[in-house]
């Protein structure tokens, strides 16, 4: 019934109140870092297929980083060619990072499209949520005696940033989670930061923790997903992939970033400094208010 309400909602939002057809809302790209996985590929074309489903009228497309096509650059440039004078990039991230504040920017601003970046996906309560969902699929169980929650706790396994931004963004999330849960939930990371998944594990043994589940938190699967849930020493949970929450919460970023560019406030749902701003371009044609967003902030 939710999803049926979105769509005529979504239909509805593109005729005026005289029956006139409203011009078209500003394309949504998102933009995916891109693996050498093919199943991260097919996750995200997925996602996007969810996100087209929530938002029938709205165009939506993608980009990567780097390693599949196509390229946030020709996304752009494709746009462009047709003559689209706005979009707003959607980054299929989990939190700030390099990516976050340089590499799309900076890809942004070299296109002649006027784009808008939206915040990253995290921290968010659909996020928890997913990452909940996954863990009960990878066989956590929703109800525990009170001696197995004494014994278990939680690693979440994140990619990883030098960025410390970064880092904070992934110990909301986990704060969120272990509230959530009620166990321990420890961040850990493929990368770049620490401590990795392993040290993670043994830190909550060495606090009693004996029953410790790996959740992935990844966007796709992918050689750190894979290598995270190799060292879960009970249960590993998938990406958090295509599952609906996450397409409604890159709606959720969508709509917030484009209303931020209507009224020149920013997004209040995400942290204070992460990127969501305007690139200039080429001016842009005015386009009609977006649906409210019925996701909690």
């Amino acid at each position: 019934m939710n999803r049926i309400g979105t769509q005529l909602a979504g239909r509805l939002s593109l005729v005026a109140l005289d029956g006139s057809r409203r011009p078209a809302p500003p394309p949504l790209v998102l933009v995916a870092h891109g693996s050498r996985d093919p199943r991260a590929l097919a996750t995200v074309r997925t996602l996007l297929d969810r996100v087209r489903e929530l938002r029938p009228g709205l165009a939506v497309h993608l980009g990567h980083i780097e390693l599949n096509e196509p390229l946030l650059a020709d996304t752009l440039a494709a746009l462009d060619a047709r003559d689209v004078p706005e979009a707003v990039l959607v980054p299929l991230l989990l939190g700030r990072g390099h990516h976050v504040k340089q590499d799309i920017p900076r890809t942004a601003a070299g296109a002649r499209v006027r784009t808008r970046v939206a915040a990253p996906l995290g921290p968010h309560p659909l996020l928890v949520e997913t990452l909940y969902e996954r863990l009960v699929e990878a066989g956590w169980r929703a109800r525990m005696s009170d001696a197995q929650r004494r014994a278990s706790g939680v690693v979440l396994a994140a990619a990883g940033s030098r960025d410390p931004e970064s880092a904070l963004d992934t110990r909301a999330t986990a704060r969120q989670l272990a509230e959530r849960l009620g166990v321990p939930v420890l961040p850990a990371y493929a990368s770049a930061a620490a401590p990795d998944v392993r040290t993670a594990v043994r830190a909550l043994a060495g606090r009693g923790r004996h029953r410790v589940a790996v959740a992935g938190y990844f966007t796709a699967p992918g050689r750190f997903a894979t290598q995270s849930a190799e060292a879960a020493p009970w249960l590993a949970s998938a990406p958090l992939g295509a599952h609906p929450a996450m397409a409604r919460l890159v709606l959720h970023r969508y709509d917030r970033a484009r209303a931020a560019g209507e009224t020149g406030l920013a997004d209040t749902t995400a942290p204070a400094t992460a990127t969501e701003g305007t690139v200039p371009a080429a001016p842009a044609t005015p386009a009609a208010p977006p649906p409210p967003a019925r996701i909690p902030a």
